[in-house]
């Protein structure tokens, strides 16, 4: 896939991986705008484009169709993302134990499909969900998981407040550990979701040490 890759500050091997997902008609460059704001620089980023092109969106990517009722694409973006993600440790070095996945909206849906719904030897340290929502409930077979962020607007007249109430709910029914925050936004990023985000990166890096 495509990628924006934003290295540490000082060239040294990354301390941990952050994997920014973006959101439907969005690209790469939406969320690595997100990568100083966290003041992480010891920390390496890498934002990819969807595969697919949005249907009105000059230069918008898309992960699958919002647009159809069966989700057109989800299924071949499952599968490239899962393989994109199992290969990151050959290319950076950084285990998934100190790689975090996190994403916005259709983003945010991806982060927690694939973080939460594939056996993986290692699960990833973390996931953050910004505004996001999950594709169906989650598989209860898996044993392993890692621990989520949920962040959401009660505004947000895109993705509708009582989907990530219903991530939240499903996730502690399964015995996840899921940390939820309500903002008064809309379907944004707000400073205080990057500070919690940031402080959950750091919590998850120590835990994984």
């Amino acid at each position: 896939m495509k990628t924006i890759v934003i290295s540490p500050h000082d060239n040294q091997p990354p301390q941990g991986l952050i994997v920014l997902l973006h959101g439907w008609g969005a690209n790469a460059r939406d969320l690595a705008s997100l990568a100083p704001l966290l003041r992480l620089p010891d920390y390496q980023f890498v934002c990819p484009d969807a595969p697919f092109p949005h249907p009105h969106v000059p230069e918008g990517k898309m992960w699958y169709d919002l647009e159809t009722s069966e989700y057109v694409g989800l299924a071949d973006s499952q599968t490239l993302l899962t393989d994109w993600l199992n290969g990151l440790e050959a290319t950076t070095g950084v285990p998934p134990s100190r790689t975090l996945v996190a994403g916005f909206s259709q983003g945010g849906a991806m982060a927690l499909d694939v973080g939460l719904n594939r056996d993986r030897p290692q699960p990833f340290a973390g996931l953050v969900a910004f505004s996001g929502y999950l594709h169906a409930p989650i598989e209860s077979a898996i044993a392993t998981r890692p621990p989520v962020l949920i962040l959401h607007g009660t505004q947000d007249p895109i993705v509708p407040v009582a989907a990530a109430r219903q991530a939240r709910d499903l996730l502690t029914q399964l015995g996840i550990a899921a940390q939820y925050r309500e903002f008064d936004i809309a379907h944004e990023i707000c400073p205080e979701e990057i500070a919690l985000t940031r402080e959950f990166v750091l919590n998850a890096m120590a835990r994984s040490q």
